[in-house]
């Protein structure tokens, strides 16, 4: 663990360090996440010279923030886009669907920001592929004071671990068929399909719900529409379904796919 730690630490230094000479010498910041968090830091320091309170993020916040956003963010928009397609290998109905609405949305063109709006079958399916296989399956949360819920007492320090997978197919809220992949749950949206409950929250729920919700949801999107614009796709019979806990849900076995240039 120490030898990874020391090596990603290095490599994202000097990623860091080249980048920020290129902007000491006159170059414009990047507009990606590590010019955006480079580029506030620079500003800040500008802005209150060298007073310790205002120095900006130092180089550790830098890395462990790309590390933050590399794990959250395209691990788990990764394990939902997998988990997409496996459950639209195996049911090539809805497959045809997606696909139909896709080339009726945008036809062979790249999907432009506006266009992905109009996806209300591909949201439908995504939705209920994070009901069944949501990328982080469970979040702990502490309490900070003393607070009722109902007729429950919890104490401050308590610690909640919130099993979300379990909470999203839990046939008291779903139904008898809470395990079976039925995208039409999200026909009319969320709120309808919970019913008023807090029963689906694969990216959080309140203050502290993921920053990157709309962004995973967006990139999603795009992938599955330009895969469903040149492929059509089925399970190989080697595939083995075991989902399995390692940080994110993942297919243990890994997704064996075979995919049919259209």
């Amino acid at each position: 663990m120490k030898q990874l730690d020391h090596e990603i630490q290095t490599l994202l230094k000097g990623i860091i360090y080249k980048r920020k000479e290129a902007m000491e010498i006159g170059e414009d910041a990047k507009e990606d996440l590590l010019g955006i968090l480079l580029q506030s830091s620079s500003n800040n320091v500008k802005k209150h010279g060298s007073d310790i309170h205002h120095l900006g993020l130092t180089i550790k916040e830098v890395i462990d923030e790309c590390k933050l956003f590399y794990i959250a963010g395209q691990e788990t928009t990764s394990m939902l886009l997998v988990w997409t397609l496996i459950m639209l290998s195996k049911h090539q109905d809805w497959q045809a669907r997606a696909r139909e609405e896709v080339l009726r949305t945008f036809g062979h063109n790249k999907p432009s920001f506006g266009e992905l709006n109009h996806l209300k079958i591909v949201t439908m399916i995504l939705h209920e592929v994070l009901r069944l296989y949501p990328p982080v399956i469970a979040t702990v949360r502490s309490v900070q004071n003393d607070i009722k819920l109902g007729k429950l007492f919890l104490s401050a320090g308590v610690l909640l671990n919130l099993a979300i997978v379990i909470s999203h197919q839990d046939e008291e809220i779903w139904g008898n068929d809470a395990k079976e992949f039925k995208p039409e749950r999200f026909s009319k949206g969320i709120s309808n399909a919970i019913e008023g409950n807090v029963s689906f929250f694969p990216f959080g729920w309140g203050p502290r719900i993921c920053i990157g919700q709309n962004f995973a949801m967006f990139e999603a999107k795009i992938a599955i529409g330009m895969i469903l614009q040149r492929f059509s796709f089925e399970l190989s019979p080697t595939y083995a379904h075991a989902p399995t806990n390692k940080i994110t849900l993942q297919p243990q076995f890994g997704a064996h796919i075979i995919l049919h240039r259209l």
